[in-house]
Order: C-alpha cells, then structure tokens, then sequence
C-alpha cells in the first residue's frame, strides 16, 4: 500500500472481471458474452467518414439513441438514460439513490460488484439469503430500507423471477428505489420495462453487452420515471458529460433497429442452453434452471474447482467462484454448438 492511498482506496475489495486470456486458441465461457458477431448493420457503420469525426464530441446527451429505445420500449426519450456500459449506469445509480440513512438490501449470492460499490460510496447494506433452491425470496425485503437492488435473471445462478412477484415487492416496497438489474433479461425472462410508468419508484438496467453482442461497445442504459433519469443526468454530468463515444451510440443504434437478427441469435443461444443442460444432466450435474446465456452447474464428485483447471488446461476456460454455498459451482457461458460440443466432450474425458 502506498502512502499517497486514501483510506477508501486502502479498505476496498476491488470487483474482480473474468478473466481476458491472451492465449490462442481457448474457447472463451467464462464472462457470457455472446458466441456471435454484431448485426451487420453495425459493420457497415465503419466507414472513414464515420472515422473522421471522431475527431468531434459525441452528443452529450445521446437524443438519437434515447429515442431509438425509448421507442423500442414504448417509453419517452425522458424516460431513458445511457452510460458506459450497464456497471456505469449502476455506479451512478448507486450515488444517485443509495447513500441514504437506511441499508441497502440485495441478495447474499448476487453480482459482486454490489458490495464493492457499497464500499466505496459508504453505502450500508444488507444481504437476504437466498433460500436452498438458489431463488430470491422476496418476504425478505419488507423491512425499512434505503433501497433494493437484484438482478433478474440473478447472476451467477441465472434464476429468474417471474414479472408478478416483481410487481408484488413494488406494491409493497414504495418509499425506495426498486433497481432490476436486467443484464440477461432476453434470454427468457420477464423485463420489469413495462411497468416503468406504474411505479414512480422502479428502475430498470440493462446492458447491449450479451444478447446484441456489443460487449466492446459498452453500452448499458437505464428506464425510469423521469425524476429518477433526471438525477441520474445530474450525477452523469458531475462526472463524465461524454460517457458514451460516436460509434458506440451508432451501433447500439444500428443493434435495436436490427431486431430480426438480434432475436436469431438470442434463439440459437436458448436452444443450445437447453441442449448443453441435457447434455450436463445425463453426466450427473445439478443445473440450476436458467433463464440467462449461462448455466450454472454442480459436478456430481462436488470438484468444480478441479474441472475447471482440468477443462483450462484443454482450451476451454469456465467461471468457479470460491465463495461459501458456489464453491460447488461452474458458471458455463453459452457458446456456439461447436464450442459446447468440444465442451462436453472435455467433461466426458
């Protein structure tokens, strides 16, 4: 430790990214990004002139984008908010919404990077357990609160809750923000969007990164009231006016208006989900059922830190995390036929 570190920066836990390997030839399942390119129609966005005028600031407030998915929702442009990529638009949610004298409530087994952004806006929180089966219960978060926040499908263990109980927590949760981290939301669960002009207090997340294959782009984007966009503009501005570069608002664009290919892809991945879940289930692995392009498996000798040095040292790189009650656990991203293919294959040697 250095010291020039301010005390923050000496008690934080960092959030730790999958890893980025930069070695050849490795089938990549570790951080759920998509198997398959961008829309064509991203690519064609790649000209010299497109080029040229990086010279000049993106539109600090992104109207054409904003309008393009307040559209795709049914929402107003003023209902929208875009950000580097969906863990921007939740650090800036966090700031906005969660330094209140109440704790902050999210599940126990959840996204890490939680925590750490209670850490370092001096956010108290709280951490309800998810029950034995893995699944959020929501008779947990009725207490005083200065908020709630849970991804749905919930990351790492890709269950989803269904748009009814999400409605039911908001009927009773009404004097704090509700963020729903939709990171995965397209690969079969239900998007809490449509319930954005109901409740004043509901926020919604998501992110081009998975199912539009725009992990590079980082581009996320929030849907809410606009009392809660327009202090999430504010905290936007007191930090970074441009968060989001020319080409990275023309294809995210370019990735909503394409919505034939968007949905083949995201249906090419389901279908290989559910074949790579069958595949597991007959080696005797205990798969949470998922509604994310990821599963979440048990090896059925309990050696997932095991496999998932065995499956690296065969090209194939997966996701173990040692934290207590998914020690147990490989995260597998969804990849291509071939790619889950040689997958199995691996596990079966």
């Amino acid at each position: 430790m250095s010291k020039f570190w301010s005390q923050v920066v000496r008690e934080l836990e960092p959030y730790v990214p999958g890893e980025q390997p930069q070695i050849d030839g490795l089938i990549k399942l570790n951080t759920n990004e998509s198997p398959y390119p961008p829309s064509p129609e991203v690519i064609k966005l790649m000209t010299h002139d497109a080029i040229d005028r990086l010279r000049l600031y993106p539109d600090p407030n992104s109207k054409k984008l904003k309008n393009t998915i307040a559209n795709y929702f049914g929402l107003s442009a003023d209902q929208v908010f875009v950000g580097n990529g969906s863990d921007e638009v939740l650090a800036l949610a966090f700031m906005a919404f969660f330094q209140q004298s109440k704790p902050l409530l999210f599940p126990d087994i959840s996204y890490s990077f939680y925590p750490v952004y209670c850490k370092l806006f001096g956010i108290s929180y709280q951490t309800p357990a998810l029950r034995d089966d893995f699944t959020i219960n929501f008779d947990d978060y009725t207490t005083e609160n200065g908020g709630i926040i849970f991804p749905n499908p919930n990351a790492p263990t890709a269950i989803g809750k269904p748009l009814a109980d999400i409605e039911k927590l908001l009927q009773k949760n009404t004097e704090s923000v509700v963020l729903v981290d939709e990171a995965y939301i397209d690969f079969g669960g239900e998007t809490a969007a449509s319930l954005v002009d109901k409740y004043p207090n509901l926020l919604v997340v998501q992110t081009l990164s998975k199912s539009r294959s725009l992990a590079g782009m980082r581009v996320g984007f929030a849907l809410g009231n606009v009392d809660l966009i327009t202090a999430l503009d504010r905290v936007k501005n007191s930090f970074n006016s441009y968060p989001l570069d020319r080409l990275a608002e023309a294809s995210t664009i370019a990735a909503f208006e394409d919505d034939a290919y968007f949905k083949a892809c995201r249906d090419k991945i389901i279908t290989t989900r559910e074949w790579t879940v069958k595949q597991l289930e007959e080696m005797g692995f205990n798969v949470l059922p998922s509604q994310a392009n990821f599963v979440f498996a048990k090896p059925p000798k309990n050696n997932a830190a095991e496999l998932a040095q065995k499956l690296r040292e065969n090209k194939v790189l997966v996701r173990y995390f040692s934290a207590p009650r998914i020690n147990e656990f490989l995260r597998i991203t969804i990849g291509t036929d071939e790619q889950m293919q040689r997958m199995i294959d691996v596990l079966r040697s």
